[in-house]
């Protein structure tokens, strides 16, 4: 029967301790009195109760939950906390770090980028050595593509006549003194007979001339024979040197027309004192043909010309330049030809500024010789040119391809052993290509001047795994 007293008191004794837990240490501390439990059951101190228990769920900062709100005026836990087997402590402040978690930064987050020569040359990465150099400013100015006027001319006709053969088409290449035309013409059949013919005449003068000098050397003839054979003699050679002047007038060679006419004597029926050829004035294409076989030249109102030659190796760029801007233009400055593909960019130079201004316009003109060795430039073309006006020496000269911005500063990527740098720069002057580099860099450094924006976005990756 005590036995079972014993049991009945000590369910109702846990019974009430669940719910109160002071009444549970008092009921406890009776039966052990008593003698009807164990001491070593025996409820543990205030202090110890009010030890949380060990943490079931983390909060994120490494501290468990305690289950329940601490009472007003008990003491507040420690702040060591027990944890469970494996896990690990809390850093100073709360984060939690997982096991083998690296502590502190990379130094790519001070601005250095780890990357290795041929990382560099896979994504393209170009480099090039700081330098000083030249900054060109510019002139913006419209023109247009003209032949050059040195290197054009056309095949005259200097003598009546008709087109006998035409032997170049438009566009084909002629050499330098190239006949490329022939007429039959009537003008020059006289000429020529008189050439011939003063030449024949003179012979037949000298040879007379020789002999009465020999009898009057010896006085067996009168004196008024040899000198009237001397006269007739200087005249015939008179007639054979203005002979030879109009063949020259016409453009032909005495020598030539002596030649041909030899060669006649054994073809006779095919003479050649009528044919009058045409030769080139200068190498060149043929640009324009103006007549047919078989039109008639020379006369007033036919045709003066038969071709129209040009050189087109070096043409001309024409200019309006302001009065406003004039004074900047010098002659022997730089053109640049922009606006087109890179492989067109064509490059001259200013070889006539008129002293003279357009009454109309109010602008004088410019010329700009234009290499054309490709013949790329055809005269007509309207183009975009820029006119380089002053030039600036600078020490530290940058290719603008090598700037980049971060945070609204101008940076650019110095190579080092182990890979980049950041390096904030200021600039300065600029043109069209390049940077003046007042302050952050120093000739001999080596910088990224090509796909540069690879490193800056490596960089801002860099920087956000930092920031976490």
């Amino acid at each position: 029967m005590r036995a079972f007293l014993s049991v009945a008191f000590l369910a109702i004794g846990i019974a009430i301790g669940g719910a109160f837990p002071r009444v549970s240490e008092f009921v406890q501390g009776a039966l052990a009195a008593a003698g009807l439990v164990s001491p070593r059951t025996a409820p543990t101190t205030n202090a110890a109760m009010t030890k949380p228990a060990t943490p079931e769920a983390d909060d994120g900062h490494g501290h468990g939950e305690h289950g329940r709100e601490h009472a007003e005026g008990e003491p507040k836990p420690s702040s060591e906390h027990r944890h469970s087997e494996g896990e690990s402590k809390p850093e100073a402040g709360g984060h939690k770090h997982a096991e083998g978690e690296a502590h502190g930064h990379d130094d790519e987050g001070e601005g250095r980028i780890k990357m290795t020569a041929e990382q560099a040359a896979e994504q393209d990465i170009k480099l090039a050595t700081v330098a000083g150099g030249i900054l060109s400013r510019h002139l913006l100015v419209p023109g247009t593509i003209a032949q050059d006027a040195d290197r054009i001319a056309r095949v005259p006709v200097r003598v009546v006549g008709t087109v006998a053969e035409m032997r170049k088409r438009l566009g084909e290449e002629v050499a330098k003194g190239e006949v490329v035309a022939v007429l039959d013409s009537r003008e020059v059949a006289e000429a020529k007979s008189d050439f011939l013919t003063a030449m024949v005449k003179a012979d037949l003068e000298k040879t007379n001339f020789d002999r009465q000098q020999a009898l009057w050397d010896k006085r067996i003839s009168a004196e008024s024979a040899f000198l009237n054979a001397k006269a007739a003699y200087s005249e015939a050679t008179l007639r054979v040197d203005l002979a030879r002047q109009k063949l020259s007038a016409l453009g032909l060679n005495a020598a030539e027309v002596a030649t041909s006419a030899k060669k006649d004597e054994t073809t006779p029926n095919l003479s050649s004192l009528r044919r009058y050829e045409l030769k080139s004035p200068l190498a060149g294409r043929v640009v324009e043909r103006k007549v047919d076989v078989g039109t008639a030249v020379g006369k007033e109102g036919d045709p003066a010309d038969v071709y129209t030659v040009a050189d087109l190796s070096s043409v001309w760029i024409e200019l309006a330049i302001p009065t406003t801007e004039l004074s900047k233009v010098r002659e022997g400055a730089k053109v640049t030809i922009v606006g087109g593909d890179d492989a067109s960019r064509g490059v001259g130079k200013v070889v006539f500024v008129s002293p003279i201004l357009n009454a109309e316009t109010r602008s004088a003109r410019v010329i700009v010789a234009l290499p054309n060795k490709d013949m790329t430039w055809r005269p007509g073309t309207f183009v975009t040119t820029e006119v380089e006006i002053a030039q600036d020496k600078v020490a530290v000269r940058l290719p603008k391809s090598a700037i980049q911005t971060i945070g609204g500063e101008k940076v650019v990527f110095v190579r080092t052993p182990d890979g980049f740098e950041r390096r904030d720069v200021t600039i300065g002057k600029a043109d069209d290509d390049a940077f003046e580099i007042l302050s952050g860099l120093k000739p001999g450094d080596e910088v990224a001047v090509a796909n540069s924006f690879v490193l800056k976005a490596e960089l801002g990756k860099a920087e956000a795994d930092h920031d976490h």
